[in-house]
């Protein structure tokens, strides 16, 4: 997390960090998030591009090399594409490369030796794929290979299985891997078969010990979003690079102990920085009514906070609101004190604060609207 500091006078400063906020509307955003001394937050606009319109569906930050990778979905079209910006030390961001790729990429990950060949991997969701791009430094890239993927019949939720839906492209702790959990036919491309209809979206690896290779514990948490679970697996490396094998440690649904609300939808998952806990965004629940200054209720979902346990089961700890409705991505800054979550019908970004040593998420301390529904929301890590 980037934290400068300016004399305001002499007793009072502020520190600022950026936050990159991508929407449907076209546009990608960056917002100053501000504190002073006394504890007072505030989220600013200081940047905004149209350069990955029409549809910014996810970001990408290299922070080794201060990039930004941005996903046009494009909803309304055939194709979709992949932008690439250089960010600054304001924030802001200067457009170096577009292309056009297969529909419907959701989310990119960045694979590859620091000191040899890179690339970025991109699901796409609509376009039943994933496509890796080499990157050449710079911001500059190119298409490597395109990999589809057929369904012989329907998932057993048709309307939603109607063809491979890729929704998420992940690296595994060793970076030797890329798992890719498929919504429409209930596999990760290891491949792990999920339980039908259980829709598999998004996942997050984690060691207990924070270290990996041979006898290093790893275990696999995937969300499936049409079953609303979360399931644990340990995770044994096969000899000879022979890839990777999944066994079932722990299942629960994403409200753990409490009633899980109808057409509950969860989205995104994440482990925290200090490897204790993992959260979850839950949408379509509206489980809380949040009083709004002028008197009126805000409707919002939720996130899940669970503990890691060290045989990869899991313990509920938390169910708290999002700050709006349907939190389909959030990120955690560096330090675990913050979380800014990308509400995508509400049509904003919420900063909320939470408690390190406890896990507890807290209030909202900013939040700022969006021209259009919110896909991703990343902290600018590149000014650290």
């Amino acid at each position: 997390m980037h934290v400068s500091f300016t004399a305001l006078s002499a007793a009072a400063t502020v520190s600022a960090t950026n936050l990159f906020v991508s929407d449907y509307s076209g546009t990608v955003t960056t917002f100053s998030l501000t504190v002073n001394t006394t504890g007072s937050y505030a989220l600013n606009q200081t940047f905004q591009t149209t350069e990955c319109a029409p549809n910014p569906s996810w970001l990408t930050v290299d922070i080794d090399r201060g990039l930004l990778f941005c996903l046009n979905e494009g909803l309304n079209s055939v194709n979709g594409s992949l932008s690439s910006f250089t960010i600054n030390r304001d924030g802001s961001l200067s457009h170096v490369k577009n292309e056009t790729t297969i529909s419907g990429p959701v989310n990119g990950v960045i694979y590859g030796n620091a000191a040899g060949q890179r690339g970025i991997a991109l699901a796409h969701y609509t376009g039943s794929a994933v496509s890796s791009w080499l990157l050449e430094g710079g911001g500059k890239f190119e298409l490597n290979q395109n990999i589809p993927y057929t369904l012989a019949k329907p998932g057993p939720n048709a309307a939603r299985q109607d063809a491979p839906h890729e929704h998420e492209a992940i690296l595994d702790p060793t970076g030797q891997y890329i798992i890719v959990p498929d919504l429409g036919a209930d596999l990760k491309l290891a491949p792990l078969v999920a339980a039908p209809g259980s829709g598999p979206r998004h996942g997050a690896f984690w060691n207990p010990y924070a270290v990996t290779g041979a006898g290093s514990p790893t275990y696999f948490y995937l969300v499936s979003e049409l079953a609303s679970t979360v399931t644990g697996y340990s995770v044994t490396y096969l000899p000879n690079n022979g890839g990777l094998n999944f066994t079932e440690v722990f299942k629960s649904s994403t409200y753990g102990l409490l009633n899980q609300p109808a057409y509950n939808a969860p989205a995104e998952i994440h482990v925290t920085p200090d490897n204790r806990f993992i959260i979850i965004s839950n949408r379509n629940n509206t489980s809380f009514n949040l009083p709004e200054p002028n008197g009126s209720l805000l409707p919002s979902d939720s996130f899940t906070t669970f503990r890691l346990l060290p045989d990869g089961t899991l313990a509920w700890v938390q169910i708290w609101p999002s700050g709006g409705m349907y939190p389909r991505q959030f990120s955690i800054d560096g330090t675990g004190s913050l979380i800014a979550v990308g509400n995508q019908n509400s049509q904003n970004v919420v900063v909320l604060s939470r408690d390190v040593s406890t896990g507890l998420i807290g209030e909202p301390v900013a939040r700022m609207s969006l021209p259009g529904n919110t896909t991703c929301v990343m902290w600018d890590e590149w000014n650290a």
